[in-house]
């Protein structure tokens, strides 16, 4: 874990050099990318007037929080953080929104389990009734909810029931005996002023595995089908009990940045509508999308979206293609690592042509975690470990970036060896040397890496930089300090 320093000290060290004067790695967030990102999943989530919670896991900072839920605005402020250091840093802010009269409420995403009982109480305690809402998978779970609400001084936890749509990570798999007993479990908990069933949870984790625009609209119509059929049988559940249905309608909330993000596509602009009409593009199941929404909504559920990657995507999200080009591409792309080439290997290109250069970003500073190839013929499509950005000298300025057919086509100088201190970039895009753009030996880069909530947790903090000062794009504008830990 990375030392903690605060926010005004980093500021003094940083705001006003260039990233050319700061020691590297480090990890620099562009906020005029960033702010816009996250404007675009705000204005999808109401122009479809669907919940929203967004997940903080990527960046753990106050700062982009704020820009997720919309700082000035007066809707909820529904959060999902992965650690419970992140719910207890989000106390304050909560508390902020609390008294502009926001409704608040942070969902701790891991199943829950004995040791954290303690600390998700005491932010449960800090916040007041209906603010926490917590995970549970598994029948044997469900005794630490009245642990919880005890230690929370009666406040009883919302539940969410994690279900598995096919990403085998977490969650009950609807249709089981098992999903029968935590469905059982739960309501004889709520029934008992234990806790308060708040909806169904699911995550498709595997929407990254898509290769073609809009694909993951069909893993996001799965994802509300299968909360649709857990519902069900809570709802005939609550008959056997003859335990009524709560006032608050059951939450279905679905996600994953991949599905979430093809909300804004253009044809589901008027969700509601009573005709389908004709789709803009024959190949997107926006149609399915539409109707599914309106008939859950007409059943009497509330329907919700989340996603944490979003605001700063990353080479996976390039490459899982979950909108068309015009509205996901590199120049979208809001985080990148900052690296010194500190060596240049000539002969030690592909085939023995061109060169190697050595960088001071591994594993460490980039995330070891992969993009994966899913190309017919293996070795083809990108399969590095990120990509350096068309950055900084002017011939590296005109290299190439991912276009529209990345993975499967791609070019330029990537990451292709790393070890714990140690990235070795290698040129691709085929055996002419003649465009290879030369690196030399104190040349300072910036990578995109594969996956931004992996890369963000070896680093402490985020240089920031906004590229709309024009003249002064590499300005060090602000410093966000991560809530690293857990």
């Amino acid at each position: 874990m990375t030392a903690q320093y605060p926010k005004d000290f980093l500021r003094a060290q940083f705001v006003g050099k260039d990233l050319r004067d700061v020691i590297t790695p480090a990890v620099v967030l562009d906020l005029a990318k960033i702010e816009a990102n996250c404007t675009l999943m705000l204005e999808a989530t109401e122009r479809l007037q669907l919940s929203w919670r967004a997940h903080i896991k990527t960046h753990k900072t106050e700062e982009l929080t704020r820009l997720q839920v919309g700082d000035k605005s007066s809707s909820p402020v529904n959060l999902v953080v992965s650690t419970v250091t992140e719910a207890e840093k989000l106390v304050p802010l909560l508390k902020e929104y609390q008294e502009k009269g926001r409704q608040v409420n942070v969902l701790y995403s891991f199943p829950l389990y004995a040791s954290c009982v303690g600390r998700l109480a005491a932010v449960s305690a800090q916040l007041g009734p209906g603010a926490l809402t917590v995970m549970i998978d598994h029948a044997e779970q469900v005794p630490h909810l009245s642990a919880l609400a005890a230690a929370a001084g009666g406040h009883a936890p919302r539940v969410f029931l994690k279900v598995n749509v096919g990403s085998n990570r977490a969650g009950v798999i609807p249709g089981t005996p098992a999903c029968d007993a935590i469905v059982d479990a739960l309501l004889t908990s709520e029934a008992a002023g234990r806790s308060a069933l708040l909806g169904l949870y699911c995550h498709a984790g595997h929407s990254y595995a898509t290769r073609r625009d809009w694909e993951a609209m069909g893993i996001l119509s799965a994802e509300f089908a299968t909360l649709k059929q857990v519902a069900a049988l809570v709802r005939e559940k609550q008959k056997q009990q003859q335990q009524g249905a709560t006032e608050a309608p059951l939450v279905l909330s679905v996600g994953a940045t991949p599905t979430a993000t093809t909300i804004q596509h253009p044809d589901l602009a008027t969700a509601d509508t009573e005709s389908d009409g004709a789709e803009l593009l024959t190949t997107v199941p926006t149609s399915q999308l539409k109707r599914l929404m309106r008939e859950l909504r007409a059943d009497g559920f509330a329907l919700e979206v989340h996603a944490g990657v979003y605001p700063t995507l990353d080479i996976q999200q390039l490459a899982a293609h979950a909108r068309d080009a015009t509205r996901l591409n590199a120049s979208l792309i809001g985080v990148t690592v900052l690296a010194d080439v500190a060596s240049v290997y000539e002969g030690r290109g592909p085939g023995g042509v061109g060169a190697e250069a050595l960088v001071n970003a591994g594993s460490l500073a980039l995330g070891r975690e992969p993009c994966e190839d899913r190309g017919e013929v293996p070795g083809r499509h990108y399969a590095a470990w990120g990509v350096v950005m068309p950055w900084g000298e002017p011939a590296l300025e005109a290299a190439p970036a991912p276009g529209p057919d990345f993975p499967a086509v791609h070019a330029g100088w990537e990451v292709a060896k790393i070890s714990q201190e140690h990235g070795v970039l290698c040129w691709a895009g085929g055996d002419d040397a003649a465009a290879e753009v030369p690196l030399r030996v104190g040349q300072r880069v910036r990578i995109w890496p594969n996956h931004s909530c992996i890369t963000g947790a070896g680093h402490g903090w985020y240089l920031v930089v906004d590229s709309r000062n024009k003249g002064r794009e590499d300005e060090i504008v602000d410093v966000w300090p991560r809530w690293n830990g857990w």
